[in-house]
């Protein structure tokens, strides 16, 4: 059987307590996003790795954080 896939509504919800919280995940997510919306990826990866993980999470929410929930 092939069903239709369900129009997605509402913000991109990650749950940062599994593996998509793994730093390299959220970084490959941020590639793509960017990718997306035609952001300059370097610059956002780089910021994302000159700190810790809590800083990475902080860039992360600064650039996708409009459409982007992350969820602890």
């Amino acid at each position: 059987m092939i069903k239709k896939k369900p129009v997605r509504k509402g913000p991109v919800e990650i749950d940062i307590t599994g593996p998509d919280g793994n730093a390299f995940v959220l970084m490959r997510y941020a590639k793509n996003f960017s990718k997306q919306l035609g952001i300059d990826s370097k610059g956002v990866l780089d910021d994302m790795m000159s700190g810790d993980y809590e800083y990475l999470l902080l860039v992360f929410d600064k650039y996708f954080g409009s459409f982007v929930t992350l969820l602890r």
